[in-house]
């Protein structure tokens, strides 16, 4: 039996980028783009009448952009798709701060066609889409200049999760980081669930994000 397809909705205020990247998917077996919005506003009707697994999100749109769309999706749904942000420009608050809305990840519109289809791939089974150099820089670029004092999740952490949360820094999987620290993968998986409580993250990004605001990571 085959498994259902994963269900995209497309929001860009640009038709030709809408176009180019339903092309792309609608070609990929086992994708299928239920719908698309010209703006934020739309994005979140058409997200929540259609319940896909996927959206992809331009962070820059009228009346409502991105970063208020992917927070307003996340807010109103008993089970919200995966998001990710799509951009022009990766040095981008608008970046920084859908990740830090609960965006999965975000991805350049001049990504080619496989690293799309990948990246759908990676989000739509519930990892998300972390590239460790461009969130230190965005951390760094976009954080708060003045950090408040040092949240009480970093003194909840174990010693285990707090190498664990330095590792998810660093971009490892699960598997990498079991092999790194000499861990079964059902304790790394544990570990991962623990810090994502402690830092009140929805997901990795969003909790190696607290890591470089609270000062856990990067500098």
């Amino acid at each position: 039996m085959n498994a259902a397809p994963v269900r995209i909705v497309l929001a860009d205020d640009e038709r030709l980028v809408r176009t180019a990247l339903r092309a792309i998917l609608d070609a990929e077996p086992g994708m299928e783009v239920v719908g698309e919005a010209a703006s934020g506003a739309e994005a979140v009707s058409v997200v929540r009448a259609l319940r896909p697994d996927v959206v992809l999100m331009d962070v820059r749109m009228p009346e409502v952009n991105g970063i208020r769309a992917t927070e307003q999706i996340l807010a109103s749904m008993d089970a919200p798709p995966r998001i990710m942000v799509v951009t022009t420009f990766e040095n981008d608050s608008y970046v920084y701060d859908a990740l830090r809305a609960g965006a999965a990840g975000f991805l350049l519109k001049r990504t080619d066609a496989d690293q799309l289809v990948q990246a759908v791939r990676t989000v739509a089974r519930g990892d998300s889409l972390l590239f460790p150099a461009a969130v230190r820089v965005l951390a760094t670029e976009h954080a708060p200049r003045t950090r408040p004092a040092q949240p009480a999740w970093v003194a909840r952490l174990t010693g285990r999760e707090a190498d664990v949360l330095r590792a998810m820094a660093t971009g490892l999987t699960n598997a990498e980081i079991a092999g790194q620290l000499g861990l079964g993968p059902a304790t790394v998986k544990s570990h991962v669930a623990a810090v994502l409580a402690k830092t009140g993250a929805r997901d990795r990004t969003q909790a190696v994000i607290a890591a470089y605001e609270a000062g856990f990571v990067g500098g």
